[in-house]
């Protein structure tokens, strides 16, 4: 349920403002830390290690990668200089060789670098116990090299229920990728049916865009949430067709359905005592 306010939260989602680029911090309220995409700003000088360092925080439980593009890992150097992370979930049927293979053709950013070093340590699961988000369920849905090759058609989709309440995080899947998934997994399509907020695919850009979601599967969302630099990648088509399709909610003390961190900056989701809301 929405409210216009909240006392102090508990589990809190924060989406920061990385131009072109992802990341966001769920902190639940068991003290576990996950963060989605680690991109930084180029503009600012904010990186999410140095960030985590200076709130105190030397530990994160978890790292989701979503895609394999160099705007949603270019702060995964940094933030492997200033924190110890636990646990790395990706999609893991890219190797970290092919990995290296696919963005060695066009050159491999320091984020992607980094990263299929990390990927060859860290084994994410396969024979520890993942950590426990307390209040939060979550689910991923992949498409699988080498059925699939393109970096954003293999991104891994996060699905989580916070208190309840749905999130889902596409990376920056296309228009193949979203119908491949619907067409394949019923728990994909339930999950969809199940979002409140959707953070928009590939940065809002016109080919993240699935109209299925709306118009044959239920996905009814408060608010879409872009994250992306300027007016740029023709976002400025998809504004108004995502606020459509949204309900919408208080933000700010204003009524809005589209939030966007250009705009909006930082932008952060409250859970407590069976209300949520955005601010």
């Amino acid at each position: 349920m929405l409210s216009q306010g909240a006392r102090e939260s508990e589990m809190e989602l924060r989406i920061f403002d990385v131009e072109h680029g992802a990341c966001a911090l769920l902190s639940c309220d068991n003290g576990t830390r996950m963060m989605i995409d680690c991109g930084h700003n180029a503009s600012t000088g904010w990186r999410p290690g140095t960030y985590l360092r200076q709130q105190g925080i030397g530990y994160l439980d978890m790292l989701v990668v979503t895609n394999y593009d160099e705007d949603h890992v270019s702060g995964l150097p940094d933030l492997l200089a200033n924190v110890e992370i636990g646990w790395l979930w990706r999609n893991k049927s890219v190797r970290p060789d092919v990995l290296q293979h696919l963005k060695s053709e066009d050159g491999m950013g320091a984020g992607i670098e980094a990263l299929v070093l990390m990927a060859a340590r860290y084994t994410g699961g396969d024979n520890a116990t993942p950590p426990v988000f307390q209040g939060v369920e979550r689910q991923a849905f992949k498409l699988d090299y080498p059925e699939f090759e393109d970096e954003n058609n293999l991104s891994f989709v996060v699905h989580l229920k916070l208190d309840g309440v749905g999130f889902l995080f596409p990376g920056d899947l296309e228009t193949k990728g979203w119908d491949t998934l619907l067409a394949r997994d019923a728990r994909f399509r339930t999950a969809i049916a199940d979002t409140k907020v959707l953070i928009a695919s590939h940065h809002g850009r016109v080919g993240g865009v699935c109209p299925d979601i709306f118009a044959k599967f239920a996905c009814r969302p408060y608010w879409v949430v872009i994250s992306d630099k300027g007016y740029m990648h023709d976002t400025q088509e998809t504004v108004p067709f995502y606020a459509l399709r949204a309900q919408g909610g208080r933000f700010r003390g204003e009524d809005r359905k589209v939030l966007t961190t250009r705009n909006d900056g930082r932008i952060r989701f409250w859970f407590s005592d069976g209300k949520w809301g955005a601010d």
